[in-house]
């Protein structure tokens, strides 16, 4: 009977039961609701991008080096550096929708995962700036330039 208890007894502190629970993080629970809706939601294209870029409704986050940004960077957009992301928090506009950007995808898929543990609304860009940078050719660069004057013309 004893041996009973205490197989009992171990069984539930190996399950955790009656010990104090460390605070879950925002990561714990962004990973623990993770399914197919988060999954479809976390992602965006360049053409949904540039339409949210026309209305005014996004910020975009280029999470490269420095170095990087200062070599080519898309407009409108604001460069922190994924190493100094935790850190510069505060100069993410949390009033609109964010979308995080590098050449590919790796990166920003990093600074994504860290912002919505943070309790805010991220998305990265699917196919990256390469991707971006195509569709913003020609007209569709005059199309954005164009509705970003007048957005700025209008506030």
């Amino acid at each position: 009977m004893p041996y009973r208890i205490i197989a009992i007894l171990i069984g539930l502190v190996l399950l955790g039961v009656g010990a104090p629970q460390a605070a879950e993080s925002g990561l714990d629970r962004y990973l623990t609701g993770f399914d197919y809706a988060a999954r479809k939601e976390m992602k965006i294209d360049s053409k949904a991008l540039i339409q949210l870029m026309k209305e005014g409704k996004v910020q975009l986050v280029d999470i490269r080096f420095e170095e990087e940004y200062a070599t080519w960077k898309v407009n409108p957009s604001i460069n922190i550096p994924l190493d100094e992301l935790p850190k510069r928090l505060q100069e993410i506009d949390q009033t609109k929708l964010v979308v995080t950007v590098c050449p590919h995808k790796d990166r920003a898929t990093i600074a994504m995962v860290y912002l919505r543990a943070q309790g805010i609304e991220a998305k990265y860009l699917t196919d990256g700036l390469t991707g971006l940078v195509e569709n913003l050719r020609g007209d569709a660069a005059k199309e954005l330039v164009d509705a970003l004057a007048a957005r700025n013309q209008s506030h």
